[in-house]
């Protein structure tokens, strides 16, 4: 069992399903992805368990030993936007204009760190930083 991303022309994410493995090809398919895309769309496969540009083994959530699997940087969602030059899928831009996109794992990051202390913080764009969650607003 396989994932994939069907990619508009804007190579916008519209729709992410299971299809076939890339090692179980029949005889005059040369590609799952060119076999599933209809037209005027692509199909790219996803990995369900990369994020970051990791592969994660599913049973313990920790990396896997072997990154083979580890493509296409994220498992693609709806509405992500397929990067052809980096071959990367990534979440829409957040409504924080200061945050930029990871080139490395293309992730959206805060211009700051989240503490990471414990606590719950929100971002406050205003601000520019990280804001404490009240404990009482946190459930």
């Amino acid at each position: 069992m396989a994932h994939y991303a069907l990619l508009n022309q804007e190579n916008i994410v519209v729709n992410v399903f299971v299809g076939k493995d890339e090692e179980e090809l029949p005889e005059g398919i040369n590609s799952w992805e060119e076999y599933y895309a209809p037209d005027g769309y692509s199909v790219k496969r996803t990995s369900y368990n990369t994020r970051g540009g990791v592969h994660y083994d599913p049973e313990t959530n920790e990396p896997s030993s072997t990154q083979s699997k580890a493509f296409r940087k994220n498992y693609a969602g709806i509405g992500f936007t397929y990067d052809e030059e980096h071959d990367a899928f990534f979440e829409t831009e957040p409504d924080y204009p200061s945050w930029i996109l990871n080139q490395e794992t293309f992730q959206w990051v805060a211009p700051v760190p989240m503490p990471d202390d414990g606590e719950a913080y929100a971002w406050d764009e205003e601000a520019g930083g990280w804001v404490a969650i009240p404990e009482d607003a946190v459930e």
